[in-house]
């Protein structure tokens, strides 16, 4: 073996045992929890960049969307016991770019814009980078921005599958919303509108008008008005609020409707007392459905509301406005620029 080839095969190796630990220890800004506790347990910092399995795509985060739950999830109020396992990075709602494809994904290739529920159990939403399942993503509607796209996921799934797989609303029929100017609110109006329902909706004194343009006929004052004075014999009620509002639900429902809750369990003797049926809704990660709602969207049936954007590394900021449950629309994390 003659010294340029012996150089070369020592440069060659060289090379490789250099290359192959970068390969293994890419990393990433991302929000990550060390512990359970308040937004202050919230820390930003480098954490390793995640590889799609053969079922999985894994997505360059433009956006992220900021949902309450978030807020529940980092404080342990889900967890079985209080000492986290491993770091978590929240977040449920992404939009973003793919960046590769696992070896069983034929729905996307490198370079598409998606958005997508997580459902994993440290979802992975506040983060440059973020893995998604073929079942969780689809095509980001082509009318709207990453940052508008980001807002959707999670709230428009919930209210869709609340309305439209639950109680099977309908044209013609009637439906009350309860916190129509919320995250899931504001979508559950278009939806229901969609559909040809007639709406009645709940929001304070400031967002009255808004609800208005949300399409809801009827919209009601909370602060000034008893809804069951408004809503009488409505065909289906969505209760975001839980606890005396849903207790004074029952009673506005028509014989034979439907009211689903989403923050509390519905109370069989007051269906039965009624005549009704009800369900509480725990949302799933869906793409066909997500792709429907992004057909509204490119449609102008659906608008999305993002009241405010914050820089990945204000994810404190977020998650505490979040948590006041007085947010028009959504909240979202920027990420990265919107590609061009």
């Amino acid at each position: 073996m003659n010294l340029m080839m012996m150089t070369k095969i020592v440069f060659v190796a060289t090379a490789w045992i250099a290359a192959t630990p970068l390969a293994y220890s890419a990393t990433m800004k991302a929000i990550v929890a060390h512990e359970y506790g308040g937004p202050e347990v919230l820390k930003y910092e480098d954490a390793p960049r995640p590889e799609p399995k053969e079922d999985e795509i894994l997505v360059r985060v433009i956006a992220a969307g900021v949902n309450p739950v978030d807020g529940m999830i980092r404080s342990g109020m889900f967890a079985k016991n209080q000492k986290l396992t491993s770091p978590m990075i929240p977040g449920g709602d992404i939009a973003g770019v793919v960046e590769k494809t696992g070896d069983k994904m034929t729905k996307f290739k490198k370079g598409d814009p998606i958005y997508a529920y997580l459902s994993l159990k440290n979802n992975g939403g506040y983060a440059e980078y973020a893995v998604a399942k073929e079942k969780e993503a689809a095509a980001k509607p082509k009318s709207i921005s990453y940052d508008e796209a980001a807002a959707v996921p999670i709230v428009a799934l919930t209210a869709w599958q609340a309305l439209v797989d639950s109680a099977k609303l309908s044209a013609g029929q009637s439906v009350l919303i309860h916190g129509g100017s919320g995250g899931v609110g504001t979508f559950a109006i278009q939806i229901a509108k969609a559909r040809g329902a007639k709406v009645f909706a709940t929001a304070s004194t400031p967002n009255q008008e808004f609800l208005k343009q949300l399409g809801a006929e009827v919209a009601i004052d909370y602060t000034k008005q008893k809804f069951e004075d408004v809503a009488k014999d409505v065909d289906v009620v969505l209760d975001s609020v839980g606890g005396d509002t849903l207790a004074r639900s029952y009673g506005v429902v028509k014989k034979g409707g439907f009211i689903a809750t989403l923050v509390s369990r519905v109370d069989q003797a007051e269906l039965d007392k009624h005549g009704i049926r009800g369900a509480s809704i725990s949302v799933k990660p869906n793409a066909e459905e997500l792709a429907e709602i992004g057909k509204l969207i490119d449609a102008k049936k659906i608008k999305v509301i993002v009241s405010q954007t914050f820089p990945l590394a204000d994810a404190v900021k977020a998650q505490e406005q979040a948590a006041t449950g007085h947010t028009r629309g959504k909240i979202v994390l920027k990420v990265a620029d919107e590609p061009k």
